[in-house]
């Protein structure tokens, strides 16, 4: 289940807990992809609070946002890039995008194969993927007060294996938000310590949300081609056989 766009919009951009969530997972995309030069960047489910780094440089920047969660205008002040599609079809072309970032759309999707299918289809030779799911046994995931707290949680073993199975090569994980989901004025004032230490140290409270990146992972072809017989040096070897004469 989807939750609605104007619900996402409000946490991540009118709420201070939900601005301490952006940086800090937007920081952390950043390290695994820190530019997108001449490329295609999209985003499906609720990404554009990740997207934004990429507009001045990236080729094309498309917000895909699924019809159940609804649409809303992206990014404010410039030209629109954000497009109503259906879940598992969208208007992309094939091979098309050489970056796709996943958030909120794999967990709350009632058709997760499907889903993986259609972001395989898109996906370029090359191309990179990043799933941002909420992780299983954080606090994130257990709190409603926020959208980590909706639709199925993984762990990471989970993700990789579904990835797996859907035809992507998981590359690289990482992790984010080991703040605790409160929007009380401690917890907020100490959120850059506990996110620095987190990443650097662990903490005995694990990360709100994992992050795996993958690659497409292309089948070698079945067809057996042109079969070539190589002879064998005894055949080399052997007496060739006598021809026979020609009747007159």
């Amino acid at each position: 289940m989807h939750l609605d766009v104007q619900d996402l919009r409000n946490f991540y951009y009118r709420s201070a807990l939900g601005r301490a969530a952006q940086r800090a997972v937007s920081t952390r995309m950043l390290r695994l992809w820190p530019e997108a030069k001449g490329q295609t960047v999209a985003g499906f489910g609720f990404a554009v609070p990740l997207l934004r780094p990429y507009l001045a440089e990236a080729r094309r920047v498309m917000a895909l946002m699924p019809g159940p969660q609804g649409v809303m205008r992206w990014p404010a002040g410039m030209p629109n890039v954000s497009v109503l599609t259906e879940e598992t079809s969208w208007p992309v072309e094939t091979g098309r995008i050489d970056k796709l970032v996943v958030m909120h759309g794999l967990e709350t999707s009632e058709r997760p194969s499907v889903l993986l299918e259609e972001c395989h289809r898109v996906l370029g030779p090359g191309g990179k993927i990043l799933f941002v799911v909420p992780n299983r046994a954080g606090l994130w995931s257990r709190s409603d007060a926020t959208p980590f707290g909706y639709g199925r949680p993984y762990t990471q073993s989970q993700l990789e294996t579904q990835l797996r199975s859907h035809g992507f090569m998981p590359e690289k994980h990482a992790s984010a938000l080991y703040q605790p989901p409160s929007p009380r004025r401690f917890w907020m004032k100490t959120g850059r310590l506990w996110e620095s230490s987190g990443q650097r140290f662990g903490l005995p409270l694990p990360a709100g949300v994992l992050m795996v990146e993958a690659s497409k992972r292309v089948q070698a072809p079945h067809d057996p081609g042109l079969r070539v017989r190589v002879p064998s040096p005894l055949d080399v070897l052997s007496p060739k056989p006598a021809k026979e004469a020609k009747p007159v």
